[in-house]
């Protein structure tokens, strides 16, 4: 499962999309099945774009308060505006969690899973919708029962979203096209309307030239950009958490540097959306590191490889399409190289894999990997120590 999961999600029970991209999408779906069973190019997976069109001039949530009764008078006067006062964020370093999960209306914002040198990424949940990594509530199941009684080809409210907490600095607004600006409680937003994946981004300035991007694909008229907007004030700064994993790196080529990582999860949107797969965690090294400033978007986001990157994959076996070899390395290459290596007793899979790295290479990155107890989250490994040799 890939970032087609996304696209796949979103557009069920959908009027069909254009033949080039249904064939686009039909392409990547056959790209991730021989990706996963070694023999395919990881940069074959690219997927549908984002494409930016129309924008929704749908109204924002605003600073305005409830008004008062003038004393004596039996007329209403305006109270005072709220001040703009934005909260403070910790100066946290790359690879950390500032913020924990939180509700806003009827999004639920898990625990951020996804950190880099750039942002960090967690899922959005929302009330009465099937998300791309959890089912609604046995009550809900209930309610869409009984609509699916009464309205016979009904289909389920589906939606695919998160949000992404950029450093300072690191994402830049006027990077896509077609956005449009308004304010929510005193924040600069912006906010953006997409057709191939359907589905709409709102983005606000949480701290001085510190953005944050909501990304919700679906077809349906919710969420809206108003309910969207209730996360810019239920946002909230935490404690800074160094994100772990249950794995340290013994081998980096040299000029490699770690610029993404999951836990328990995979790197990047991807491992969001695969989140519910189970996954333990992963890497992206690049060379040379990424550029943290004018992003656009989280890397990778439009499907395809980092360019000049290698990648580790620490998962169940039982979520490859490979056979388990208990305690084997076993390596393919085509147009990419993939090494898988098993513990000893074949549950657990660890796979690097690069477009441009040598099979020598590529084996000895994942022949250094050694693994924690991927059960027990107390024995993972901060991000700084168990990236860097």
């Amino acid at each position: 499962m890939q970032l087609r999961e996304v696209v796949d999600v979103v557009t069920a029970d959908e009027p069909p999309l254009s033949h080039s991209t249904e064939e686009i999408i039909r392409a990547g779906r056959k790209a991730e099945r021989r990706r996963r069973a070694g023999f395919a190019s990881a940069g074959a997976a690219g997927l549908v774009a984002v494409v930016v069109a129309g924008v929704s001039a749908l109204p924002l949530v605003t600073s305005g308060q409830a008004s008062e009764v003038a004393p004596g008078t039996g007329e209403s006067i305006a109270a005072p505006a709220a001040p703009n006062v934005l909260a403070e964020w910790p100066d946290a370093p790359p690879f950390s969690f500032t913020f924990t999960a939180f509700d806003a209306g009827k999004l639920r914002v898990q625990d951020p899973i996804v950190a880099s040198t750039a942002y960090q990424i967690a899922r959005v949940y929302v009330d009465g919708m099937v998300t791309n990594d959890r089912a609604v509530t046995d009550l809900e199941v209930e309610r869409y029962s009984e609509k699916r009684k009464t309205a016979e080809g009904a289909s389920e409210k589906r939606v695919s979203a998160y949000l992404t907490l950029y450093r300072p600095g690191a994402f830049d607004p006027s990077g896509t096209e077609g956005g449009t600006s308004s304010t929510v409680a005193g924040r600069d937003t912006v906010q953006w309307t997409f057709t191939s994946p359907a589905g709409r981004q709102l983005a606000w300035e949480y701290a001085d030239d510190a953005w944050a991007v909501v990304t919700a694909y679906t077809h349906e008229a919710t969420p809206t950009f108003e309910e969207l907007s209730a996360l810019a004030t239920a946002m909230k700064p935490s404690p800074p958490e160094t994100a772990t994993l249950p794995f340290t790196v013994g081998h980096v080529p040299s000029g490699y540097t770690p610029v993404e990582l999951g836990t328990r999860a995979t790197s990047g949107v991807n491992g969001v959306a695969e989140a519910r797969d189970g996954n333990y965690g992963g890497a992206v090294y690049t060379k040379p590191a990424l550029a943290t400033t004018g992003l656009a978007a989280p890397w990778g986001s439009d499907g395809a490889n980092i360019p000049g990157s290698f990648t580790i994959f620490v998962t169940p076996s039982t979520n490859s399409n490979q056979q388990a070899e208990a305690g084997r390395t076993r390596c393919l290459q085509n147009d990419s190289t993939f090494c898988n290596v098993w513990s000893a007793d074949g549950k657990v899979q660890v796979q690097v894999s690069s477009e441009h790295l040598s099979v020598a290479e590529t084996t000895r990155i994942a022949e250094s990997v050694t693994l924690a107890d991927v059960q027990d989250q107390d024995t993972w490994i901060p991000a700084a120590e168990a990236l860097v040799p």
